[in-house]
């Protein structure tokens, strides 16, 4: 019998040097095919081909200088109602967060001593009045015997007097009525404005008294009314803003407009500029009115204000995108009539939005919008599209269709 021979069992080093030199064969061939690729691109870039690039023009056009600010909803003014006499309250004819007109009926006080009061004067004046009529008659017959020589000048003298002191009494009557039916009048409390109604400190039955609004003793206020239409928003400008500011407001009213977060927005204008700038933050009060039929802007409710105080009058436009920013400052790249690009400093005057205006380029000239990155000085380039405002959109639209395009080939 035949010894059978072993089987030859495979070494795990021998199958990891197997895979390894798979993966070196794997390797040296995208590498190959890499470089190939990557000469074929340095080859394109050599050959100096245009860069496609999206333009527009450089426009005169006057532009409003938009400014942009946070501001707070502050009522136009706020009253805390008191009593004015010492009294019960008799009947309270509001009720909370409610509206009210200007002269309402907000609360009754108790008017039994006020009423008598005024009576007690009315009386006191007719009291005089007669009397008064009865010292005049005197003093006619007086007159007469004076006359006749039966009286002498002293007595006559006298007579008049008590006429005299009697119309003063009167005067002094009619004066307490007066006074008496002010007081009465205060037994009755109105709305001074027309707003809404907070808090009501007081129900019938509640003993009010007047007191001053600093005194730690005083009897809270009945309730406090806050006009809320037309309201005002505060906000703050840079300081560098009031010259133009104030030209505007010499000229006319200056609109603002108030965003709310809510949404939508309110038209008004600016009312007040304060008097002084802060030297701390180096800005200036500002408050804006505006109607508020609906009252969607509330007190303290924070808003976005625009406004736009002055115009840069010509001014020389570039889209946004134009303006680049490298290690001298802001530059545009200009297209000349050869298709090359030269670099032109320039100085941002202002930046709305889409719209940049720039000094140091002159009206119509063409900038690069899109592919700036791929620009240097001198660099050609070839126009995507050359309708100026709306080129980026074309630009991508063409972009698009090359790739559909190249898409559709076969491979």
């Amino acid at each position: 019998m035949t010894p059978s021979r072993p089987q030859s069992i495979p070494h795990p080093r021998r199958k990891w040097l197997v895979a390894a030199a798979i993966a070196l064969v794997v390797a040296g061939a995208v590498g190959w095919r890499l470089a190939g690729k990557g000469g074929e691109a340095k080859g394109a870039r050599k050959a100096g081909g245009p860069v496609v690039v999206v333009s527009a023009l450089a426009q005169t056009r006057d532009v409003p200088v938009r400014l942009t600010a946070n501001g707070t909803v502050t009522a136009l003014q706020t009253v805390d109602v008191r009593s004015q006499i010492t009294s019960i309250v008799k009947e309270v004819h509001i009720r909370e967060g409610q509206f009210v007109r200007a002269g309402e009926l907000l609360f009754t006080l108790e008017s039994g001593t006020e009423a008598a009061n005024l009576k007690k004067a009315q009386a006191q004046v007719e009291k005089d009045q007669a009397d008064l009529a009865t010292a005049e008659r005197n003093l006619e017959r007086q007159r007469e015997l004076f006359r006749q020589k039966f009286i002498s000048q002293a007595a006559l003298d006298t007579v008049q007097n008590s006429v005299d002191t009697l119309t003063g009494q009167i005067a002094i009557d009619r004066a307490a009525v007066e006074a008496t039916r002010v007081a009465l009048g205060y037994t009755q409390i109105r709305a001074p404005f027309a707003g809404r109604t907070g808090t009501i400190n007081v129900r019938p039955g509640s003993l009010v008294q007047p007191g001053s609004n600093a005194s730690a003793s005083a009897s809270p206020a009945l309730v406090t009314i806050t006009q809320v239409d037309p309201i005002t928003v505060a906000f703050t400008l840079p300081e560098k803003e009031l010259p133009a500011l104030q030209q505007a407001l010499a000229a006319g009213p200056v609109s603002a407009v108030a965003a709310p977060p809510a949404g939508g927005s309110f038209t008004g204008k600016v009312v007040f500029v304060d008097n002084a700038v802060d030297t701390t933050t180096g800005t200036i009060k500002v408050k804006a009115e505006f109607a508020n039929p609906g009252s969607r802007l509330w007190p303290g409710m924070f808003v976005n204000v625009q406004m736009s105080p002055r115009t840069l009058a010509k001014a020389t436009v570039v889209p946004t995108q134009a303006v680049q920013t490298g290690p001298d400052g802001r530059f545009v790249y200009v297209v000349g009539a050869d298709g090359k690009v030269q670099q032109k400093n320039v100085k941002l005057a202002y930046v709305d939005e889409a719209l940049s205006v720039v000094e140091g380029i002159d009206p119509g000239a063409r900038v690069v919008v899109e592919g700036a990155q791929n620009l240097r000085p001198g660099s050609a380039v070839a126009e995507a599209d050359r309708s100026g405002p709306g080129a980026p959109e074309e630009a991508a639209k063409a972009e698009g269709r090359k790739r559909k395009a190249a898409g559709a080939k076969p491979a």
